[in-house]
């Protein structure tokens, strides 16, 4: 199940005399759509992640699931609506992997109530899901990067959200897993909101796209006209060039440095 999420002249600054990272910053997504946010580093892309699953809160404006403030949801109540994988990962967790998948259900329970059938369920479905039954047994402090990165996918399919959010989902993955992740991305039934250097990948896999340059929204819509040569030069500091693929049909961006940094 997935949730239409909205956000409305959003703001935020650390401090309230301080320059905003984020500014005036509004889409509205539809129920089980992707959105891709990119963004040169420092353009606030993960700032606009924390305030859509609620680590911070907005300064100003709001983000709405569904048309309800999150602003206004008890935190337990949030994390059983919207789930997230971010780039940083602990490595010093002394549970097995199926322990740390398991804490996904921690909104779904009651008090100190104990783990029902439900939750294994749930727990063995996302284990398969990204291809950890052979590792639940294992610490999470002997897996490499991007299984480490899978377990933290897994925790959040466990949590049963109806918006994902993944913070550079590809990063530490090899070239298999990262198939694996962007194809549960396009399967899942869910609204992702996921963070990604790679514009073509984000070409490929996302209904809409974000752009943002220095907190500030450049452009937003479907890839092929949110990503226009000209605004993604300006943006990246690159000269861009789209160019059609031959055998898929498909539009790929190519970049070079500008002439006069050539």
């Amino acid at each position: 199940m997935s949730a239409r999420l909205a956000v409305e002249n959003v703001t935020w600054g650390p401090r309230k005399r301080s320059p905003l990272v984020l500014q005036d910053t509004s889409f509205d997504l539809p129920a089980g759509q992707v959105l891709g946010i990119v963004g040169p580093n420092g353009a606030g892309k993960t700032t606009l992640l924390r305030l859509i699953y609620g680590y911070n809160r907005p300064s100003s404006g709001q983000v709405l699931i569904d048309g309800q403030s999150t602003s206004k949801m008890p935190p337990r109540a949030l994390a059983r609506k919207v789930a997230a994988v971010l780039q940083e990962q602990p490595t010093d967790f002394a549970l097995s992997v199926r322990e740390i998948v398991a804490l996904g259900r921690v909104p779904h329970r009651l008090g100190l109530s104990t783990p029902g059938r439900k939750d294994d369920e749930v727990v063995a479905a996302a284990l398969s899901r990204m291809d950890l039954q052979g590792f639940a047994d294992r610490t999470l402090s002997t897996l490499s990067g991007g299984e480490r990165q899978r377990v933290m996918v897994a925790r959040a399919l466990a949590q049963e959200p109806q918006i994902l959010v993944l913070d550079e989902p590809t990063n530490h993955l090899d070239i298999r897993h990262q198939l694996e992740v962007l194809q549960l991305i396009r399967d899942l039934d869910l609204t992702i909101v996921t963070s990604l250097h790679d514009l073509n990948l984000a070409g490929a896999v996302c209904d809409q796209v974000l752009v943002l340059k220095r907190g500030q929204v450049q452009s937003y819509g479907p890839p092929q006209s949110a990503l226009g040569e000209i605004l993604v030069s300006e943006t990246f500091a690159v000269d861009a060039k789209r160019e059609e693929l031959s055998l898929s049909r498909r539009s790929h961006l190519s970049f070079q440095l500008p002439n006069e940094l050539s």
